[in-house]
């Protein structure tokens, strides 16, 4: 452990022991420096964390936390356009079904779920045309799980997983938690986040190609892929024998009656291929719920996932009572919700296009866009808003669109926005990035002639 003089521990830092890939004795040597002595009051060795451990991603979601908890401590109230957290009321059958629990013990559950609660599921789905059985689907915590069992069952260490990026930030992290390599293949702002061609799919193709990741529709991009796009894809795994999984939480939120989610599922012919995630966090507004689903008919990957699911025994008992009512959820909470997101996009969009300088499409679907601002650095600006800016007390907080890809330098002055606020709220919000916006440009600008005045002198 070491113990610093209070007010140099980031000169330490700077200096020494805080580079995980020094060898203890080299950490040492650099401490028995006289340059470094004075700030080392004491030293014993100190274990490393994991290579995965430095290498797990920050979340560019939940990263800029601490500084809209600085934000809201001075009094700012921050209009949250960061995170997928919907502000639509859960079922309330679903809330009456945790109600009257009338359990004397909560105990361990089955490793792939109750019965009763697949059973009904697979019901679901096949009234949305998706011919499923109950042995075909596993409970998991939340979709993060669902997708964490497919990635382990199927990858191999240094195996590619290819994804379309922009992609879910998560999908990073749970490729390295599963020693998988992410390859991805760029779709851009300017064609609306389509899926990119087949050939650039080709391309990325290696021995070491295991499996394509989809989410659709997309977050963060709000595309929803085609029934065209979905059948090339089927096509192109099929011809180099590869898992198709596609996350398929935000089948629900499409806004033209002209567009139509199609599952993977439905793919003929690949049915071994293909692993549908789902969860109901998005579906019924219940994200603390963490109940999700891998769907396959494939037994082998089944079989495999049951592993995992074993070593954490069970998925929650109570959670799996409120989703299991909450499938009885009425179409009109479905019909009263898409209306809703629908007004809140277009109100979303409309404002954006009135900002000099920003580039952003109609999404189809979910409830994110991207969009590129006219600024240069979009991480930069983000942690700005929350800890140098607000407009009369109030202030924003985004997502800066970096972290939603894996090829390095691209989405650097875009944002991802959820449109998850009532439409009054989404309006002001964007009214306050207008000015944000060009209060930061003018004191960026005022920096760089203030430091070529500096170096003129």
């Amino acid at each position: 452990m070491f113990f610093f003089i209070k007010n140099d521990l980031q000169k330490v830092t700077e200096n020494i022991a805080f580079n995980a890939s020094l060898t203890t004795n080299k950490t040492i040597a650099l401490l028995n420096s006289k340059k470094n002595r004075k700030f080392a009051l004491n030293f014993t060795n100190m274990p490393e964390i994991s290579i995965r451990g430095r290498r797990m991603p920050e979340s560019p979601i939940r990263k800029l936390a601490p500084y809209a908890d600085m934000a809201k401590k001075k009094g700012h109230k921050v209009y949250h356009l960061n995170i997928g957290q919907p502000d639509i009321k859960s079922p309330e059958i679903a809330i009456n079904a945790i109600k009257n629990i009338d359990l004397k013990i909560i105990e361990y559950g089955p490793s792939a779920g109750y019965e009763s609660y697949r059973k009904k599921l697979a019901q679901f789905y096949i009234k949305q045309d998706v011919k499923v059985g109950f042995e075909d689907i596993m409970i998991t915590t939340g979709g993060s799980e669902a997708l964490l069992f497919a990635l382990g069952s199927i990858m191999d260490p240094g195996d590619e997983v290819i994804i379309p990026e922009p992609f879910y930030a998560n999908y990073s992290a749970f490729s390295e938690e599963s020693s998988a390599t992410v390859v991805p293949v760029i779709s851009n702002i300017e064609s609306g986040f389509t899926l990119p061609t087949i050939e650039e799919f080709e391309k990325a193709i290696s021995p070491k190609t295991k499996a394509i990741l989809i989410c659709n529709p997309n977050n963060p991009t709000g595309y929803l892929y085609s029934e065209t796009e979905i059948n090339k894809l089927g096509e192109l795994v099929r011809k180099h024998d590869l898992f198709l999984i596609a996350d398929e939480v935000y089948r629900e939120f499409i806004y033209d009656e002209k567009d139509k989610h199609f599952s993977v599922m439905n793919l003929k012919g690949i049915e071994q291929n293909v692993i549908m995630i789902d969860s109901v966090s998005k579906r019924y507004s219940m994200c603390g719920a963490r109940i999700g689903c891998m769907v396959t008919k494939n037994r082998e990957v089944i079989a495999a996932a049951m592993k995992f699911a074993q070593a954490r025994l069970c998925p929650p008992t109570i959670e799996q009572i409120a989703c299991e009512a909450a499938i009885d959820t009425p179409q009109s909470y479905f019909d009263e919700v898409i209306v809703e997101y629908k007004e809140r996009r277009d109100a979303l969009i409309s404002e954006l296009n009135k900002i000099e300088g920003v580039i952003v499409k109609t999404p189809k679907a979910a409830f994110y866009c991207i969009a590129q601002l006219p600024v240069e650095n979009t991480d930069d600006f983000a942690q700005w808003l929350l800890e140098s800016y607000n407009l009369d007390g109030e202030t924003v907080m985004v997502a800066p669109a970096g972290g939603f890809y894996s090829t390095p330098g691209i989405g650097l002055n875009q944002v991802r926005i959820a449109y998850v606020l009532k439409k009054e709220d989404l309006i002001r919000a964007v009214h306050i990035l207008k000015k944000a916006i060009q209060v930061y440009n003018s004191e960026k600008k005022h920096l760089i002639l203030k430091s070529a005045d500096n170096e003129n002198t």
